[in-house]
């Protein structure tokens, strides 16, 4: 069955709201954000096009601890910033019943970029990290079932520090997650 989020529509907070209230990572989040720079002019073209269309919506599942939420969101902002599309932060811990909708592998992993139509019928889902990065996490989860396995922590260790490398010291990975945000758009 399709899913669908209408009773969520409208109840979370603001993009503002979730920074101004942010206990853990802000200067992080901000300042990923002000490294954010628009690489290719047709991708500015193609969100500020979505405020043509009045049929979408944006739920963002997260919190202010995680820090792919730290890293990726900032852009998913600055692209939604420009879609006017309306855009509803739920805090993981305060929505877990959605959360529990959208788990990826089975686990509660943030950020989850939700796109809706005005019905609340879920169209498509983005997150929680760039499918290059998260290539890392699904070889990890299929290897290492068990969490309770004596070698889980040092592998995990091994799997987040892979993670970092992909993501990179600079701000590259920010292209790739508009183009993926883009493809999701695009298709919806």
């Amino acid at each position: 069955m399709a899913k669908n989020v209408a009773s969520k529509l409208g109840k979370g907070i603001s993009p503002q709201q979730f920074i101004d209230t942010m206990t853990k990572n802000k200067e992080a989040f901000q300042d990923w954000g002000n490294r954010f720079e628009w690489a290719k002019e047709d991708d500015r073209e193609f969100f500020e096009s979505i405020a043509n269309r009045d049929d979408l919506r944006c739920l963002i599942i997260m919190a202010d601890w995680c820090g792919d939420v730290v890293r990726n969101i900032p852009v998913v902002f600055k692209a939604l910033e420009l879609t006017q599309m309306p855009v509803d932060v739920l805090i993981m811990e305060e929505h877990l019943d959605t959360m529990d909708e959208f788990l990826t592998m089975g686990g509660r992993s943030v950020p989850v970029v939700i796109i809706a139509d005005t019905g609340g019928h879920v169209l498509g889902l983005w997150g929680p990290r760039p499918a290059h990065v998260q290539e890392v996490m699904i070889a990890f989860k299929q290897a290492n079932p068990d969490r309770e396995a004596a070698d889980y922590q040092a592998n995990i260790s091994i799997a987040r520090q892979e993670m970092g490398r992909r993501y990179g010291e600079g701000t590259a990975y920010q292209q790739v997650i508009l183009e993926e945000l883009r493809q999701l758009l695009a298709s919806v």
